[in-house]
């Protein structure tokens, strides 16, 4: 990849000291994730999450900015040599879910989702993200005289979605300036999994995870006596034909041997009692997608379907489509260029293609202003069995951390290096 010149030869060396700091600094990074884990917060409220990044990052002397997007912690390491700027993500938040793991440091924690009291857990591995994060300031920073470039560590807020009425996450992160004053030339992050055995790195180029937009329908129709339907208008039948519907989008409309989608009713509302059709349904779902032009169309079949279908019964249907996440979209001149560097750093058979997910990442904000890199970790112990993100049972097996470590270190690394060539 890099030839056999001056400036290889340096990288390998700085990598060969990476590795070794990776391994000393590793018992510290599983004591930060156990930290964060027992003191999760939910999105927009990590409070607590971003002064204890904050502390760390300032006494590692970096110029570090705080109240990024509501909560977001930005430090930014400049090398010794000038060159190009790269970005370095992790997120912050947790979930709304009571953790029921048999760990030590279990999260006990209570937060206000929605008006209601919660279990708040890190259900989903962001705090090994940030862990890992704060190892590899901690290295590069050690090696700073050694970097060729400008290290931006972003530690974001909210991407599990901000609370209703707010705005939050990456998208309000690159709204705000994030990828700017220095402007980075490039984006790595990472996702721990559950899934994958502990030691591999999987990942895809192009779109690696979906699109994402809620939709709402509304049906009106004519309340009326459940024992006379016919002098109403039944918003609840209407509701079922709209439901049945809108599954012929995926399985007739969208040519899937091209990409995978998704349409998916979560929740429907209608009614007080048995005997009275209402005068009002209320329903909502999600929308999935791996290409643009399949997610615009699908928005439109939705809106024909649903206004349609209610016209036919004598109903009315009114649908908002909300923006949401854009597809999580590996730059493919970008990921050629540093597969390699994962399988260096992993070992060759240990870095897989993997299938596009249908997912989502507000990581994808990012990318649709900068080339991005978004891969997989590994997180699942040998001979376990993964209990799904997003559960109380999710689990991570700490050993797969220092590969985070030393992956996104090495990315720094040889990006200077090549753009340095």
């Amino acid at each position: 990849m890099m030839g056999s010149s001056p400036t290889y030869v340096q990288a390998q060396n700085l990598k060969t000291l990476i590795d070794s700091r990776s391994a000393d600094v590793e018992d510290r990074v599983i004591e930060w994730r156990r930290h964060i884990h027992q003191n999760p917060e939910l999105s927009n409220r990590e409070y607590k999450t971003a002064e204890y990044i904050t502390e760390h990052l300032t006494e590692l002397g970096l110029d570090v900015q705080t109240g990024v997007a509501h909560t977001g912690v930005v430090a930014i390491l400049e090398g010794a040599a000038p060159g190009p700027v790269v970005a370095l993500r992790a997120d912050m938040d947790a979930l709304p879910v009571t953790e029921r793991t048999p760990v030590s440091f279990k999260s006990t924690a209570i937060g206000e989702y929605q008006g209601n009291q919660v279990g708040v857990m890190h259900a989903c591995g962001h705090d090994t993200h940030v862990a890992i994060l704060m190892g590899v300031a901690e290295i590069l920073t050690e090696f700073k005289s050694e970097l060729k470039g400008t290290v931006k560590f972003i530690f974001q807020p909210a991407e599990e979605g901000a609370p209703k009425g707010e705005e939050g996450g990456a998208e309000l992160m690159v709204k705000e300036g994030v990828l700017n004053n220095p402007d980075v030339d490039a984006i790595f992050g990472l996702h721990i999994s559950d899934a994958t055995p502990v030691g591999m790195i999987t990942y895809k180029e192009g779109g690696i995870m979906a699109s994402s937009n809620s939709f709402q329908i509304t049906v009106k129709g004519k309340q009326a006596h459940g024992s006379a339907p016919w002098s109403g208008v039944d918003p609840i039948v209407t509701s079922a034909q709209i439901i049945n519907n809108l599954q012929t989008i995926i399985s007739r409309n969208m040519e899937l041997t091209n990409e995978a989608a998704v349409v998916t009713i979560g929740q429907i509302h209608g009614g007080v009692r048995s005997n009275i059709i209402p005068e009002e349904v209320f329903m909502e779902g999600t929308i999935r997608a791996l290409n643009n032009d399949m997610r615009d169309a699908i928005f439109e079949r939705i809106k024909t379907i649903a206004t349609k279908t209610a016209e036919a019964n004598n109903a009315a249907a009114e649908v908002v489509i909300s923006n949401g996440y854009p597809i999580t979209f590996n730059d493919p001149e970008l990921t050629q260029a540093m597969v390699p560097t994962l399988k260096e750093t992993a070992g060759e058979n240990m870095v897989v293609t993997m299938p596009a997910i249908t997912g989502a990442e507000d990581f994808s904000f990012f990318q649709q202003q900068i080339p991005g890199l978004y891969f997989f970790l590994g997180g699942l112990p040998a001979g376990g069995t993964p209990a799904g993100h997003h559960t109380p049972d999710f689990y991570i097996d700490e050993s797969g951390l220092e590969l985070g470590v030393r992956s996104l270190s090495h990315l720094v690394v040889d990006y200077f290096e090549s753009a340095a060539n």
